[in-house]
């Protein structure tokens, strides 16, 4: 069995459990909607609309997209597949605009970037209530399902690199020091994360170390981990759950707790999530809750270093959860 197996077989144990106990009321009697369990489903409303599924542009999330496209054909729901629509304004855009019903979207992005707030809780949970709550009152933009796995901003460090540092990964600091005390050393990143509120700022403030501009190279993200795993960069930005980090030899390094959270659900617009099949909360909701950060790796891993295809990964993720 490979490792990527192991690691959705584990996870598929763990869901199924956690829904099982989750469907029991106080006297054992199964009260739960999710339609993976055998129960029949509530009817559908005779004009329920076709729900059109967007997502950003980049492995993880176009995998997500996937997934709700998959399981909501497997439902028998009415969908048209936007994936891969672009990044996160063009999505966010394209919800408030009625041009796409859902995308994914990451609970440290909507506090931030969508919301405009600052000062984001370090508790999942709160942050997930905070920013639901917000977007619903303000937007009418409907967060549903958590998703244990946190996609933060972080960096890994090239092989030479960690090899220079005796083989241990960095942590931050250590990070700032290597930069400081070797100045040919560059910090490659993608060009809006040197800008960005919750980006390299946040790892400036807690180093004391402002990366000189002649140690930035900005890059585009995909190139940002080639050029780190070929040695050419020193230390590249990365999403913390991307499978190329192990496969292209990186090595994250560790953050003690400084950038913002980034837990995933789907976002809908709340009319149409009102007036649809009943099962769509309840299958976006089982989706997202057994995709811990090791899951998340494994699947990213199999389209980003084995060449397979989104819609093969999804549906293999699917069928370990009971929704394909």
């Amino acid at each position: 069995m490979t490792q990527v197996s192991r690691t959705l077989r584990i996870a598929a144990l763990t869901l199924a459990t956690g829904l099982t106990l989750a469907a029991c009321g106080a006297d054992g009697e199964d009260t739960t909607a999710d339609p993976g369990n055998g129960a029949t489903p509530a009817p559908a409303p005779a004009d329920a609309p076709t729900i059109v599924v967007g997502s950003k542009d980049f492995t993880e999330n176009i995998l997500l997209g996937q997934m709700l496209v998959i399981a909501l054909e497997e439902a028998g729901i009415d969908v048209e597949d936007r994936t891969n629509l672009g990044g996160t304004v063009v999505n966010r855009d394209a919800l408030l605009a009625d041009q796409i019903n859902v995308y994914p979207e990451y609970n440290g992005t909507g506090w931030t970037v969508h919301l405009g707030q600052e000062d984001p809780s370090f508790d999942r949970q709160e942050l997930y209530d905070l920013v639901a709550d917000k977007d619903l009152a303000d937007n009418g933009i409907r967060w549903v399902g958590l998703s244990p796995l946190n996609n933060t901003y972080g960096f890994a460090s090239s092989p030479s690199a960690t090899a220079a540092n005796g083989g241990e990964a960095f942590t931050f600091q250590t990070m700032a020091d290597y930069l400081e005390a070797n100045p040919d050393a560059v910090a490659c990143m993608e060009s809006e994360f040197p800008d960005r509120p919750d980006g390299l700022i946040l790892w400036e403030e807690h180093t004391g170390f402002e990366i000189p501009q002649e140690q930035q190279v900005i890059l585009e993200t995909g190139v940002v981990y080639t050029e780190t795993g070929n040695d050419n960069c020193d230390f590249g930005e990365v999403f913390t759950t991307d499978g190329r980090i192990d496969g292209l030899g990186l090595s994250l390094v560790a953050d003690p707790g400084v950038m913002i959270l980034y837990n995933l659900s789907f976002t809908f617009r709340d009319e149409v999530l009102e007036a649809s099949d009943p099962q769509l909360v309840a299958i976006a909701e089982a989706i997202v809750a057994g995709l811990d950060n090791e899951t998340m790796v494994a699947l990213n891993f199999e389209v980003d270093i084995n060449g397979r295809e989104y819609d093969d990964v999804a549906r293999e993720y699917l069928e370990t959860i009971g929704l394909a």
